[in-house]
Order: structure tokens, then sequence, then C-alpha cells
């Protein structure tokens, strides 16, 4: 589709606002209110989105550079401009997190009794350990590689440890290569648990770099070790399949998967005691510039912290647990879940609510002799999932089942093709969607005879059908036995699995076909009301907010009067608050113990009150080259539920919510003498059937 040029200055960059998310994820590592383990999470959240940043829109960044430049996207700004705000603002952004780490974090944490033993302050119990630990279980899994004409500079593997080694002397052949690189194999574990008696702690842990740095001397014999310095570099990540061409997508892509480790290098992590020459030396290797250089105080990879916290019993350093409340219409057990929905539509609100009745619903389906097919939608569900097992054994029970995969969901592509593959083992029919298009709309429909006739159930969603992403992102799910609902994701069924043109729908908005067009449809009506004299107001929440011609159409509904409150999570391109442009217009962003992930439309459209859910945000890719579905939420009582919870909650929120300026920077919004109302919390308590103890 043909974009229309609109004004740049009126756009936020998405580079830039993708940053400036991470900064307030950033924020609550800072927060000493957050528990402590807590706070280490989320700076390896930070360190785990800057990979993803790099890999996808930094390297996007460097092949445009390769190919010439020129503008990327409506803000106007040239791609070289781009880059270079975004290493500032990068390196502002780890330099923060590692000062936060040594400086605050750490110490803290050793206060509690979990403590990172330094190669600098071991005794001489723990170097005896570390010793042990080194012989038996590092070296004999090391393959140290000597620089020269036979050893050529290995392939280093996206975002692995590795060792640059400076040596002098000579070794047993008589070489006397000066560098050797150490590649730290993946089955060793990043952070090692001491015994308690050793670590003089009940949590102590050494860093496998610090071993390797303590002992490296063992790999050169007879070498003088001048320097170890660890390093991590990071590659584009984005795989290209060239759909129109291949005739087996499957096929192509577990090709191209193992490229996807050696892609071009788009940045290099070396610690800070890295010597210039050997950097010099990496960036070389690598095809970088010194601008594509992070010196990093302390782990190359702070990702690899992720872990700790499960390895740490110290609930008191981490939020307090909770069980998931499950709606008072299925409590009870063994509740019949085609009896509950023929009743009533009933709606999830993950992660406060259980997943587990969609666990329910597939597996009563698999083992009911009534139901005759299930049909469903997999974006990302998970190496793990009882879902997938449950679908395998409707297939096994003879049911008709058709799974339509979607393999180019980003990084788990080699976890939908094993269950692709298994789920056809199992007798399921498995498709892969539409050439060109994504599928990420959330659909499961079962069909069942009944009295003699087929009846359909069907199951929306905002999320994914994944069990442990259930537990940390928000999203609504709707249970519906509405007949003109469950006949239009019939027809979405048909469109992904079969050739035709796309049927006229009766509640569904689908992309690419009407989703863009409704979206700026009931945005202009709110405009038109306003323009009449009735009052005009709209309610969004997402995770990103792009695509420009529903931003412009926001500014005009803002210009006539209509009160737009907005949501949103992550990137947000418009901006709020300019004079004659976005006076009516509020944006904040809400970041908590919980990834907000729901996306609700609401539009007041003359007293109806219109609530949408949807699997899409407003950005280019999911309106225009994406299969996305959003649904109406028809009864009254569940749409003022949504309302509720999914939107004024947030628009309340005095505790996690951020509010933007016209620039894209955002302030938390403060509390003041108000009491502090945290959304999530509050939905935690009144949702839960455990809810935390403040």
């Amino acid at each position: 589709m043909m974009s229309k040029k609109y004004p740049p200055q009126l756009f936020i960059n998405r580079e830039l606002g993708l940053l400036e998310f991470n900064r307030r994820v950033l924020a609550q590592a800072e927060d000493e209110r957050v528990p402590l383990l807590e706070r280490l999470k989320y700076l390896c959240i930070v360190s785990s989105n800057l990979d993803e940043f790099f890999e996808i829109r930094v390297a996007g960044l460097k092949e445009q550079i390769k190919h010439g430049g020129g503008a990327t996207g409506a803000d106007g700004l040239d791609v070289h401009q781009i880059f270079q705000q975004v290493r500032v603002e990068a390196h502002q952004i780890i330099g923060q997190q590692y000062q936060l780490l040594n400086a605050q974090i750490l110490p803290a944490l050793s206060h509690h009794g979990v403590r990172f033993l330094r190669r600098t302050h071991w005794n001489e119990a723990q170097q005896a350990w570390v010793k042990d630990y080194f012989f038996r279980e590092v070296m004999p899994v090391l393959t140290p590689i000597g620089l020269d004409p036979a050893h050529p500079f290995p392939r280093v593997l996206n975002k692995s440890l590795n060792f640059a080694v400076e040596l002098q002397g000579k070794d047993a052949f008589g070489r006397s290569s000066a560098k050797a690189i150490v590649q730290a194999p993946r089955v060793l574990p990043r952070t090692i648990p001491v015994p308690p008696e050793v670590a003089g702690c009940a949590h102590g842990f050494v860093f496998l770099s610090s071993v390797l740095h303590a002992h490296v001397g063992e790999l050169f014999a007879g070498m003088e070790v001048l320097g170890c310095y660890q390093f991590r570099v990071t590659r584009n990540s984005d795989l290209f399949v060239d759909e129109e061409e291949v005739k087996n997508l499957r096929t192509s892509l577990q090709g191209e998967l193992p490229q996807r480790h050696f892609g071009d290098a788009v940045r290099l992590e070396v610690a800070d005691n890295c010597s210039p020459l050997m950097e010099e030396f990496l960036l070389h290797q690598f095809g970088l510039t010194a601008d594509d250089s992070y010196r990093v105080h302390g782990l190359v990879n702070l990702v690899r912290l992720m872990g700790i916290p499960d390895q740490v019993a110290r609930d008191d350093l981490k939020f307090p647990t909770f069980v998931p409340g499950i709606p008072t219409v299925l409590q009870k057990k063994g509740a019949d879940m085609f009896k509950v929905i023929r009743k009533g539509d009933v709606l999830l609100h993950h992660p406060f609510q259980s997943f587990k009745p969609v666990i329910d619903f597939i597996v009563q389906a698999a083992s009911d002799p009534a139901v005759v097919a299930i049909k469903q939608t997999i974006y990302r569900t998970g190496a793990d999932s009882a879902l997938m097992e449950a679908l395998m054994l409707a297939a096994q029970h003879g049911k008709e089942v058709t799974v339509v995969v979607e393999l180019l969901a980003r990084f788990d592509e080699e976890a939908n093709i094993n269950w692709a593959s298994r789920l056809e083992e199992a007798g399921a029919h498995v498709v892969y969607g539409v050439v060109g298009h994504k599928t990420h709309a959330k659909m499961l429909m079962v069909v069942r005879r009944e009295d003699g006739k087929l009846r359909r159930y069907v199951h929306l969603g905002t999320g994914n059908y994944h069990q442990r992403t259930a537990r940390l992102y928000t999203d609504f799910g709707l249970f519906t036995s509405d007949e003109a609902m469950c006949a239009d994701v019939n027809e979405l069924f048909v469109q992904l699995t079969g050739l035709g043109r796309a049927g006229k729908l009766h509640h569904l908005w689908q992309s690419p076909f009407t989703l863009h067009e409704e979206t700026l449809h009931a945005i202009r009506n709110e405009t038109k009301l306003a323009k009449s004299g009735k009052t005009g107001h709209i309610i969004a929440k997402m995770n990103a907010l792009l695509e420009p011609e529903v931003i412009m159409a926001l500014y005009e509904a803002s210009q006539a009067g209509v009160k737009v409150e907005l949501i949103v999570r992550g990137v947000c391109a418009l901006r709020p608050g300019v004079e004659g442009l976005s006076e009516n217009i509020r944006v904040i962003s809400v970041v908590g113990r919980f990834l907000e992930h729901t996306r609700i439309f609401y539009f007041r459209n003359d007293l109806a009150h219109d609530v949408y859910l949807s699997s899409a945000d407003w950005m280019g890719r999911n309106f225009f080259r994406r299969i996305e579905a959003c649904f109406p939420v028809l009864d009254k009582k569940l749409k003022k539920r949504v309302i509720e919870e999914g939107l004024k909650s947030y628009l309340r929120d005095n505790a996690q919510a951020w509010v933007m300026d016209v620039d894209g920077h955002y302030k938390l919004k403060a509390a003041r003498r108000a009491a502090p109302k945290c959304a999530q919390q509050l939905l935690l308590q009144s949702l839960a059937s455990q809810p935390p103890q403040p």
C-alpha cells in the first residue's frame, strides 16, 4: 500500500521511541519500592530488549546505510541521523544499567546473602573450589584457538560469550601467535552456584567468565597471558525467506534458521579492561567501526542473570505470589465449558484470571464424542504446551483438527516448526497461513454436533496461546457461541486454509481487508459527532501506535474537540498536547509487574459505547501485512468490565503510569497528595483468587 506524505514534524521516530520505552523499564530497576530480585530481572529485561533492538532495528538501519540511506519513516529523519542518535541514547542507557548494577543492586543483594564472588576477593577455599570446577567441568569442553595462518579467526555465534586472549612466548611447536580466542561452550552455565559452606553465604555464585579468567593460563602452557577480555557480538537476526519464490516454506525456513547465528555483525560488546589494540582487532574481524563498540563495566551479557531469582529461595525479595482467579461460572469442578458458553459469553482477563479455562476448553473438546472439528491459529505457544498436546490428542481421537501455524513468528520459528511436525504426525491438518502475511490473529473454534445440528464455539484473544506468558502479560480472552461471531471466525479460517475472495463479516474487523478502514471510520465518526455538538470520546490501549493515517485521523479528532486518551505501552509516534493540533490528546504508558499487552479500542459513538478487543496494534504491519482479528464485546456486562478493568483503571493509575510530552519524553505521573492507585495491583486484588498481601 502506498503511504501518503504528511509533515514529518508531526511524528516521533520509532527507534528513539523504543529506546524511551527501555528507559521506562530501566526505571523499574531503579525503583527501590520494587523487590530487589525483581529489580535485577528488570535490568536483565532491558538487556534482552536491547539485544533484539540491535538484532532487528539497528541491523535494519545499517542495511539502509549500506544501500545509500535516506529517510526511513514518517518522521523524515535520515537514516544516518537516526543511527547516531540511537548510538548516543543506547550508550547512555547501558551506562545507567551498569552503574545501577554495580553501585546499588549487587551491594544490596550481598547485604541479603546473595553474592557474586569476585575473582579478586576469593579466599583459599573458594579458589580451590573454582579450580576443581574448572578442571572437572570446564576445561574438558574448551577449544582454545590460537590465531595464525593455519587457524583463522573462528566463526562467532550471535550473542555468545567469548574471550580474546593476548599472549607472549612460543608454544610447543615454536609458534608465537600473540592472540587466541576461547569460545565459552553453550553447554556451560554462565552463573555457577557455589555451596554455602564455600561461598560463606546462603546464595553464592561465580561467573563462568571469572572461572575462565582465573585459569585461562592452563590453556596455553609455557606462554604468558598478557590479557584476557570478554567480548560478545550481536548479529543481524532478521530472517529473509522469499515467500513468493519458495515451494515449501517450512523446508526453506529450516535451511535459513542456522544462518541467523552468523548474520552480519551490528554491535561489539567488550569488557572495559579490553586493550585498545584488541578492541580494534575485534572490530576489524567483524567489519565494524568504533561507532559499533560498547564497553561495559562488568559482564558483557546481563541477560545471563535472568535465572538468578529462580535459584534464590527468598520470597521476601520477589513479588508476592498469587493464584489467578477463575470466573464464577467456571468454578464448579468439572464444569461443562460448552454448557457455560451457551448460556452467555465468558471473559477472561489474564494474568489476573487464569489461562486454565482455555486449556480446559481444548481438553474437553479433545475427548468429547460430540465434537467433530477443532481449528486454531498458533503464533507463539512455547516449547512445552498442554494446549498443543490436547490438539494432538484430539487428532488421534479422529477429530478434524486444523492448525494454522505461523512459521515466521520471530524467534519462535524453531518451536513452531517442531510443533507443526508433531501435529502432522498426530493426524492434524497443518497450514501456514497466507504467503506474504503473518497470521497474528488469536482464534480457536470448536464445532460440536448438538441435537442433530452443528454448533460452533469460539475463543478470541488479544494474546498468544502461551501458558507461560499468560502469567506475565496482560490480555483479554473471550469465549462465545454467538452465531454471527462464530460465522465470522469460520470465514477467517476458510480464508487462511483455502482460496477465494474475502466474504463480508458481521462483527469482526480483519486485516489486511477492513481493519484499517473500520478503525479510521470509527475515529472519524467521533470527529463528526463532535462537530455536530455531541460528545466525542476515544480510548485506545495498545503496544504501539505508528500508522500515519490513523495518527492524522486522531489529530483531526482532537481539533474537532474529541477527547482522546491513549494508553500505549511502547513506542508512540503521535505527539500529544500540541496547541491547535493535539491538545485534546493524552498519552500514557504503564510499565509494571506485568507486560501490558492488551489491545482495547473504545468509541463513545453517541452513547453506544462500542468496545473492541484486538490482536493488532495500530501499526502499518498489523493493518496491511498481517492477518489480524478485531472483535466487539457484545455483552453489556462484559463491555463494562473491559472499560473499567482494561481502560479506566489504567487512566486512574498514578503509581506506574508515565505521561508522554510533545517531544516523546516521559515523566512518571506523580501521586501527589492522592492515595497511590496501581492498576495492576488493584486488578490482582479484585480478580485473583488469592491476592497478594500489601
